[in-house]
């Protein structure tokens, strides 16, 4: 006689799956395929936890690399040559009762140069501190916005870089709709130029990774 329990068990898993499918976006498919070796496995089992974690997350790609949102950013990571990185979008505010945060100042994200599987938290962990990131948006918590110092001088634009944004669409509306930190990032980034050569090097560097949607620092997340 077939055991009803197993058949149930095995229906849920099967719907879960179809769910978890249903939220998956193609260009992370892509993503993890193109990236190195050593990264895919790290990158499909952050994955993996970012849709188990509840049904209410979607991934999507924002500057470039996979991003997961529940009423806002929760996480993003993305690999590079050596190493992938993993961070939460407010981390500053998250509880880190395993102290596996605050690692920025070393390496790149929130938990340091990930080269390998071992070198992640327990899945039980990081699924525990992504429900904690979802109970921040859905709680409407914002993110604290860092205050400029009254006695420096306000930032302005190279006339050199908004003409060149202004000539570019696409490069001119991703850096709209930039944070005003990531807006001053570039901004300071061409303006620190020391010769024009450098700064024209610059600008046309700027226009490219904005017209991918990548911020000015997108190499460290």
């Amino acid at each position: 006689m077939p055991d009803l329990c197993s058949q149930n068990n095995g229906l849920i898993s099967v719907l879960f799956q179809f769910k978890m499918s249903d939220r998956r976006d193609p260009r992370v498919d892509a993503y993890i395929e193109t990236a190195q070796p050593f990264a895919q496995p790290i990158l499909k089992n952050l994955r993996r936890l970012m849709l188990e974690a509840s049904p209410l997350i979607k991934e999507t790609i924002k500057w470039g690399f996979p991003n997961y949102e529940y009423k806002g950013i929760l996480c993003n990571m993305a690999s590079f040559k050596h190493h992938c990185s993993f961070g939460f979008w407010k981390a500053n505010l998250m509880e880190d009762p395993m102290g596996i945060l605050g690692k920025e100042q070393q390496a790149m994200g929130h938990l340091g140069k990930i080269t390998a599987l071992e070198d992640l938290p327990g899945d039980e962990i990081l699924i525990q501190y992504i429900k904690q990131a979802i109970q921040l948006n859905e709680a409407g918590v914002k993110a604290p916005v860092a205050k400029e110092k009254s006695d420096k001088p306000a930032l302005t634009m190279h006339p050199s870089f908004q003409a060149a944004l202004s000539s570019n669409k696409k490069a001119s509306s991703t850096f709209e709709n930039f944070s005003p930190s990531n807006k001053k990032e570039y901004m300071e980034w061409v303006n620190e130029a020391k010769t024009e050569a450098t700064r024209h090097k610059r600008i046309e560097t700027a226009l490219q990774w904005l017209e991918e949607g990548k911020v000015r620092n997108w190499k460290y997340l």
